[in-house]
């Protein structure tokens, strides 16, 4: 599933060919995603302009001149920007024309998302894929100990193992399931620690490793399990770069435990025993 690195990844891909761009047409070629795509879009967006690409979490928001399109990779979705006369493939679901390109959304799964938000609906802010989100970790909010100090407060009486209270996105977004395994790994804490066991040095310790384990990602063009491609078709290469994930059995790079797998919450962990006791 695409997480926030391979989501920023993307952003920065298609930001310089559609910024201050005009949508030419909106072709839905397909809009059976995890919720319909507005039958209005090919009527209400062309003539109007790019103004900004930004990211919540794993959403992107492209801002128009009279709202907002909210678009989610789902677990298999990719955004590529492509000649006009590249033919159409299939699960390609819907194209935004800008001209002699397109901006195409190809999703094999349909699990994504295209939806608009007017700006006559409010802030974006208060959509409701948004509001409940978590701090975003490259934010001033996130900077420092202020990170520690959020996931510190965050975590209290919480029982749920540190893995799923990253996963959950409510504290901090973005630490999908590799990178909980690598940020956890950096850290020294073992995956199935209770959140509200963790100490304010561990927070410090983990609210570090989740800005570095991320910048690491989208420097690398994130990762690429099965689907993944940025907006030139190129595939991201973090996987290389793992301390412990999809290494079960191997010695880890720091001490040579073997590393283990385990399963939490129907998703594969894994870890090393020596560097991450419990």
């Amino acid at each position: 599933m695409p997480e926030l690195p391979e989501v920023e990844v993307t952003r920065l891909g298609i930001a310089p060919h559609i910024q201050g761009q005009k949508l030419s047409a909106v072709k839905v070629i397909d809009g059976r995603l995890r919720w319909p795509v507005p039958s209005s879009l090919p009527k209400i967006l062309p003539g109007q302009q790019v103004h900004s690409i930004d990211r919540r979490g794993k959403y992107l928001l492209i801002e128009l001149d009279t709202g907002h399109l909210l678009i989610h990779l789902g677990m298999t979705g990719t955004l590529r920007v492509l000649p006009h006369s590249d033919p159409l493939k299939i699960h390609d679901r819907i194209t935004f024309e800008f001209g002699k390109f397109s901006l195409r959304l190809h999703d094999p799964r349909k699990f994504g998302a295209v939806l608009w938000h007017p700006k006559t609906n409010g802030a974006l802010e208060k959509h409701v894929l948004l509001q409940k989100l978590g701090v975003e970790p490259f934010s001033p909010e996130f900077a420092g100990e202020l990170g520690a100090q959020i996931l510190y407060q965050a975590s209290r009486k919480r029982s749920i193992a540190v893995k799923q209270f990253l996963l959950a996105g409510q504290a901090v977004v973005g630490v999908g399931n590799i990178y909980c395994s690598e940020c956890l790994f950096r850290a020294g804490i073992h995956p199935a620690k209770a959140a509200g066991k963790l100490t304010r040095p561990q927070c410090i310790r983990l609210a570090d490793a989740v800005r570095i384990i991320l910048k690491k990602a989208i420097d690398a063009g994130g990762s690429s399990l099965k689907d993944f491609v940025n907006s030139e078709g190129d595939p991201g290469h973090f996987m290389v770069q793992t301390k412990v994930y999809d290494r079960k059995g191997l010695p880890c790079k720091v001490c040579k435990t073997p590393i283990i797998q385990i399963v939490q919450g129907q998703r594969s962990s894994y870890f090393c025993p020596q560097c991450q006791k419990r």
